[in-house]
């Protein structure tokens, strides 16, 4: 999740811990160091944590919507994949406020902090794209899941395309609107170097829809990218969204939101490991 989250630790402890908090820092470099303080840890230092890849035959039910797998449900006439650890279901194609036609889920992840010896699982959240953009990608063809994370060529590409791509956040705990928009401010400003007017007008639209607003377990929160410049922000507490929230349009704040999630410190490791995976299914 986005957001600072304040976490109790389970009734059945030993252990008498502080109450911690979750914060966002700035942009960290790729030294694989983890930082901690005592009572805080941050969502975008890399702790170890755990990945949750999906093999390409999940994939293909995850983009195939007729397709069988065991590891999909029925609901209705939806189908949803679930992200294994965190046991938040996603839709496999969904349709948002504004977009042109349904988007199609490439890949789910969670965030999971360690507090002394206790993980917290923060959020969940799965990137939908256009089926449209992967025409884009022949010269990706024929590489590895490996090759396409480690090289951020591909995801900047993905930014670029004019096609609609949305990621989806679904809390699994209770944050205030405040304390989310503080965290998520501290990720996203250090990642604009020189803000501008646009960009402090952008970043105000988007600090102003969740003041005073009580994100409860279970909201949905989408980011829909509808062009490099321009991202809708969606929440509902009440299934997928009817209406947006507020449209930010600024380069800087957009691309810096994009690179919170898949740039070179991404702070799902395990979401952006997952759609590499989607990606270089769709693309061998």
């Amino acid at each position: 999740m986005l957001g600072t989250v304040a976490v109790q630790p389970p009734t059945s402890t030993w252990l008498p811990l502080p109450k911690p908090r979750i914060c966002f820092p700035g942009k960290l470099p790729n030294s694989g160091a983890s930082q901690y303080k005592i009572g805080t840890f941050s969502l975008l230092s890399t702790f170890p944590h755990h990945f949750s890849l999906q093999t390409k035959e999940r994939f293909h039910s995850l983009v195939s919507p007729n397709a069988s797998s065991s590891s999909s449900t029925s609901v209705g006439s939806a189908e949803y994949i679930e992200e294994p650890s965190t046991k938040v279901k996603f839709q496999t194609s969904l349709t948002l406020p504004e977009c042109s036609s349904p988007l199609s889920l490439l890949g789910t992840g969670y965030r999971e902090k360690v507090f002394a010896i206790i993980g917290v699982k923060v959020y969940a959240a799965g990137l939908y794209l256009n089926d449209s953009i992967f025409s884009k990608f022949n010269a990706w063809k024929g590489r590895s899941a490996a090759e396409i994370q480690e090289d951020s060529s591909l995801f900047d590409s993905i930014f670029q395309t004019s096609q609609e791509k949305a990621l989806q956040i679904v809390l699994v705990r209770d944050v205030d609107g405040k304390t989310f928009w503080d965290a998520l401010d501290e990720a996203v400003s250090p990642r604009i170097k020189a803000p501008t007017p646009v960009d402090e007008s952008a970043l105000s639209t988007f600090r102003s829809i969740f003041q005073g607003r009580s994100l409860r377990k279970g909201t949905f929160i989408f980011l829909t990218w509808m062009e490099p410049a321009k991202m809708l922000v969606c929440i509902s507490s009440d299934g997928l969204p009817s209406s947006v929230d507020a449209t930010i349009k600024s380069m800087n704040v957009t691309m810096g939101l994009f690179d919170v999630f898949f740039g070179n410190s991404p702070v799902s490791p395990s979401l952006k490991a997952s759609v590499a995976n989607g990606l270089a299914t769709i693309l061998k």
